[in-house]
């Protein structure tokens, strides 16, 4: 009997509830939500670790001091990596961090209001193209920015320079014996890089030196020499386009480590990127050059007698040695429908006139190969006429592209052979002053294969313009990139002195800039 009592109780209120549910007035229509109290997440603690970021000096060139797009500006200086790095430090000890700002986002520099360094470049939408922003620098180089300043990233500057006193002497500027960058910067007109980093005392250092000692070279088509191969030992006889010499850069880096770490600093050194795998070496193909079946004929026509005169000196020079069927063929002219090679002076052929002077009058040329790099500025030329008054001036075609234009395979060995003794330099030396290393290298290989996620399905990749990585200038990173390089260096920094440093978020920082 209680059973039944209890079953038809429960039915009567559950038709009770049914009923009920009917009435929009009825509050058992609407379900009670307890009041919660709004609980505020504890603000996480950062902690330096066993370092003391107290006073951070980052040392280096270009891409310690902000360079992008082609120039120095002060919104490209506030997104450099070590500026990053220092708002960072600040949350775990850090202090204040000074940079020697440019007058204006304009970039470019004047000297005594002569302009010696052009504005910064910026897409042009309507053009699909790289242009030089309006308007004159208004940064002088005379107009010196008092420091101290924590960042001491010298745009120009090899390794020796941090050495050199007189580097920042206004002086020399004009005849290129002091650095206009460092002349604006520098406590005193004798003073190095390096001592003006040292005095300040710091407590922990980045040090990112060395590219410029490789870049010159490549940027220039390899105009410069080699001192690698010469042996040549003496810095202050090296041309602004030389390659330096391996063991003058391990005596140059061991000497500002030394100096660096003399007061117990900490810090972190990084190594080189190959310099070829940037847009500036990878944009422009070798075979730009469209023709019909028709042009091509044309073209193979006003070849004939060159080729013809490879041929005669290939059967003159045969059985010497001198003049092989490989380098032969490698040399001679063809041109057919199609997306076609742009021929290049190569001045690692062989000089056939000071063999034989019957062919002297014949040039060291050839057509560029998928092995050849063509620098980016060349895309500006290739194809328009380098008279306008003669069709057949077309540059890259009836006017070879000279040497300074395209890197060699030859060249490119011996970059890589540089860039790879100064890492293995970089690298011994992290150990033996016991600071953090960072695979530089490493980072932008990732960049280039399989592209570098930034945070859930962004990713930055080498391509030019579009990549996000790197700035328009086809070398040094956009802000974007150096917001990626500043959190790999924070990954270094917690790993290698326990800290707990946030990252920032790339994906806040430009890719690139437009018009």
């Amino acid at each position: 009997m209680k059973t039944i009592t209890i079953k038809l109780l429960v039915f009567a209120l559950l038709v009770f509830v049914v009923s009920c549910s009917d009435n929009e007035d009825n509050i058992l229509a609407t379900p009670f939500i307890p009041e919660t109290e709004t609980v505020t997440p504890p603000t996480p603690t950062f902690t330096s670790g066993s370092a003391d970021f107290s006073k951070y000096v980052s040392v280096g060139n270009s891409l310690t001091a902000g360079f992008s797009d082609g120039a120095l500006f002060s919104e490209g200086q506030d997104k450099s990596f070590p500026n990053i790095l220092a708002q960072q430090f600040a949350m775990a000890g850090g202090g204040a961090f000074s940079q020697p700002l440019t007058s204006d986002n304009l970039g470019g520099l004047t000297l005594q209001g002569n302009v010696i360094q052009p504005t910064r470049f910026i897409f042009d939408v309507a053009n699909q193209a790289p242009v030089r922003k309006d308007g004159t620098p208004t940064t002088e180089v005379l107009s010196v920015v008092a420091g101290p300043h924590n960042n001491m990233g010298v745009p120009g500057a090899k390794s020796f320079h941090l050495l050199a006193n007189g580097y920042g002497n206004p002086a020399g500027v004009q005849s290129g014996a002091a650095n206009p960058y460092f002349a604006r910067m520098a406590s005193s007109p004798n003073v190095s890089v390096l001592e003006d980093a040292a005095g300040q005392g710091p407590t922990f250092f980045t040090l990112w030196i060395g590219s410029n000692d490789i870049l010159s070279f490549a940027t220039s088509g390899g105009a410069g020499v080699d001192h690698n191969e010469t042996g040549n030992l003496d810095p202050s006889t090296y041309g602004g386009t030389d390659i330096t010499n391996a063991n003058v850069f391990a005596q140059v880096y061991g000497g500002i480590l030394t100096t660096l770490t003399l007061g117990g600093a900490n810090g972190v050194v990084a190594n080189l990127p190959n310099v070829t795998d940037a847009p500036y070496f990878t944009t422009v193909p070798y075979n730009p050059i469209p023709m019909d079946d028709g042009t091509a004929a044309l073209t193979n026509g006003a070849y004939a007698p060159y080729n013809g005169g490879i041929q005669q000196a290939l059967a003159a020079l045969a059985g010497t040695g001198l003049f092989t069927p490989e380098e032969a063929a490698k040399r001679t002219i063809g041109f057919s429908a199609g997306q076609n090679a742009v021929v290049i002076v190569d001045e690692d052929l062989t000089d056939l006139g000071a063999i034989n002077p019957a062919f002297a009058a014949l040039p060291k040329l050839r057509q560029a190969t998928a092995e050849d790099l063509v620098v980016l500025p060349a895309s500006s030329f290739i194809g328009t006429l380098a008279d306008p008054g003669n069709p057949a001036s077309v540059n890259g075609v009836g006017v070879a592209l000279a040497d300074n234009w395209v890197l060699t395979p030859e060249e490119q060995t011996a970059i890589v052979n540089a860039t790879t003794a100064f890492n293995t330099t970089i690298e011994m030396m992290a150990e033996q002053f016991d600071v953090g290393f960072f695979d530089a290298n490493a980072l932008l290989n990732i960049v280039g294969t399989d592209g570098l996620n930034i945070g859930g399905s962004a990713t930055i990749t080498d391509d030019f313009v579009s990549g996000g990585a790197f700035s328009l200038d086809g070398v040094h990173p956009s802000p974007r990139g150096y917001a990626a390089i500043a959190n790999a260096m924070i990954d270094v920094i917690n790993a290698k002195y326990g800290s707990n440093l946030p990252k920032v978020n790339p994906i806040e920082y430009t890719g690139l800039y437009v018009n």
